[in-house]
């Protein structure tokens, strides 16, 4: 089995390349991903208000962290997403469940959002 030629990078430059690729990735996403864009916006409406609202420092990581946790999981519903597709197009229980999978913990972590916001602002 070969070993991916990136692997053997160290150091600064391994940082450096790891770098270049995440940026790559968020690119890709805001390029072919509609549901990422939509967070997205979501999150730069989200953010600036947790940050502007009279709460502790605490109430307000964990508000954007709630909003964060919605693109992180986004990003790996989508990477998994694209990785089927590359696979087979044709519809298969498996692949129908990997996808529905990665939906429905968009849909938790969106979720978490609604009940994390709810808590803070009125408990």
């Amino acid at each position: 089995m070969q070993e991916s030629p990136y692997k053997g990078k160290r150091g600064l430059k391994r940082v450096l390349n790891a770098l270049l690729y995440s940026i790559d990735g968020l690119k890709a996403a805001l390029t072919y991903e509609d549901a990422f864009r939509q967070e997205m916006l979501l999150a730069l409406a989200m953010i600036p208000l947790a940050l502007f609202l009279r709460h502790s420092a605490v109430e307000r990581a964990v508000m954007i962290g709630s909003v964060l946790l919605v693109l992180v999981v986004e990003l790996l519903n989508s990477a998994v997403e694209a990785a089927v597709d590359r696979i087979s197009f044709e519809h298969h229980h498996l692949i129908k469940r990997a996808k529905d999978m990665g939906s429905a913990a968009v849909l938790i972590a969106l979720l978490n959002v609604l009940v994390t916001w709810l808590l803070v602002l009125f408990f």
